[in-house]
């Protein structure tokens, strides 16, 4: 796999995480006041779902070369799906109000599922004594 791929997968990782830590400092400190408790607990879950799934995409990136690059790279790209749908509709209904967004929030629930089934296809089908890049 490319090093820019890898790179590419590391760095959106780390700036969702970024994200996430952001967005839980601002929950804690900025919206406390502002919003309704149960509002405030929809934003922590988002912040903290997106945390998770940008460790993960970091997993994605530090596995290339290891796993296979396919369901590897399905495996990235669903966790970011997941984070846009999963959390950034539950940091708008949080902020908003607007219930709709809660019909959008199970579809990014089940693109993480979906990344997760593939990171596992990825790992159990890859040559994890493999140093990156795959030669040996």
């Amino acid at each position: 796999m490319e090093p820019r791929q890898t790179h590419r997968y590391l760095a959106v990782g780390a700036l969702f995480a970024l994200l996430a830590v952001a967005a839980g400092a601002f929950g804690a400190h900025g919206l406390r006041a502002r919003l309704a408790p149960e509002a405030l607990a929809v934003f922590e879950t988002a912040a903290r779902y997106q945390m998770y799934h940008a460790l993960a995409l970091v997993a994605c990136g530090l596995g290339q070369g290891r796993l296979r690059p396919r369901p590897l790279a399905w495996s990235a790209g669903l966790f970011v799906a997941g984070i846009v749908l999963f959390s950034f509709s539950l940091y708008l209904l949080a902020l908003t109000g607007w219930r709709a967004l809660g019909m959008v929030t199970p579809f990014g629930g089940a693109a993480w599922l979906a990344g997760w089934a593939l990171l596992a296809i990825a790992a159990l089908g890859g040559d994890a004594g493999a140093p990156v890049g795959g030669r040996r």
